[in-house]
């Protein structure tokens, strides 16, 4: 098969499209034909060696977590998926070198939910990842409710957009952070926008003048810090970007993978409830561009490869 790896961790210059042997499939595994997979930050940090003291890592190394394609084959234990069937998966193992930048991927089924029919390849290739991370965030760890006020730092990103959508799929008002050029994007995802940098508080307390029950941090920086000052419980705050939240008493989130979450996701797409904005797609053979893109930190929605 062709697949993206690497022999060595560094820039981009260390991506190969390359040929490997096909994957074997475990006995509570199938063999999926990739269709998409989403580019997310993680890979370029797994490429350039910066997860190296949290997951091993074995070379050569096939980059990628998430993924979008059609069911080739299935282990001797399973019997959720059948040959032919269409999904979605955030295939993360307890080490990196089987990834799913790759024409053929064998996925657990734990990592698996059947693809939506309201997305496109591209779109449900751009998923589980980033919609799973938004949900363990906002379901998991700051437990939304209805009618509540929720802070979402980088709301136009490809986490952020989704967090949006499920926030408001929960019933709760969201205020998102952007530049200015997405304010209308969030405008039509359901959020009001702000603009963040200096003063951002300031910004939020106008729109909310006795603050916000929770906040959703995607960025990193200040932004823990200014929602400090905007909740009434740091309990209420969880960050993907900045482990400090936990010495305030708030949440980190690692996304994990979820198959109920995952089939919950796919199930508010099919009611119209969600959607994945796709930013750029780029073959598979030009992954390191499509890295390099998501590098610049600028992306409205998914970066997404397509392998067939």
């Amino acid at each position: 098969m062709k697949a993206i790896a690497i022999r060595r961790y560094g820039g981009p210059e260390v991506v190969e499209f390359t040929d490997l042997p096909d994957p074997r499939v475990g006995p509570d595994s199938v063999l999926v034909r990739t269709r998409a997979v989403g580019v997310n930050p993680v890979d370029r940090k797994i490429r350039e060696g910066h997860l190296d003291g949290v997951l091993d890592a074995h070379f050569p190394l096939v980059m990628g977590w998430d993924l979008a394609g059609v069911v080739r084959a299935v282990g001797g234990g399973v019997t959720e998926f059948a040959p032919g069937d269409e999904v979605i998966g955030y295939v993360r193992k307890d080490s990196v070198e089987h990834g799913t930048y790759a024409e053929l991927v064998a996925a657990p089924v734990r990592t698996l939910a059947r693809k939506p029919a309201a997305l496109s390849w591209a779109q449900a290739g751009g998923l589980p990842l980033a919609g799973l991370t938004a949900h363990q965030g906002l379901v998991g760890a700051l437990k939304i409710r209805e009618g509540e006020t929720v802070l979402i730092h980088a709301a136009a990103g490809g986490v952020g957009h989704l967090a949006v959508q499920i926030a408001r799929s929960l019933g709760a008002r969201v205020i998102g952070t952007a530049g200015p050029r997405n304010h209308d994007y969030l405008r039509e995802l359901g959020a009001e926008p702000v603009a963040h940098g200096e003063g951002l508080a300031d910004r939020v307390r106008r729109l909310a003048p006795d603050g916000v029950d929770a906040a959703l941090d995607l960025v990193g920086g200040d932004a823990v810090e200014v929602s400090a000052g905007l909740v009434a419980d740091s309990a209420r705050i969880a960050s993907v970007a900045d482990y400090g939240v936990v010495a305030r008493g708030g949440h980190y989130v690692w996304c994990r993978p979820d198959a109920a979450a995952l089939a919950a996701l796919a199930r508010l797409a099919d009611e119209g409830r969600l959607t994945v904005t796709v930013a750029s797609t780029f073959p598979l053979a030009q992954a390191a561009s499509a890295q390099e893109l998501g590098a610049e930190g600028r992306t409205r929605g998914k970066i997404v490869l397509l392998a067939g």
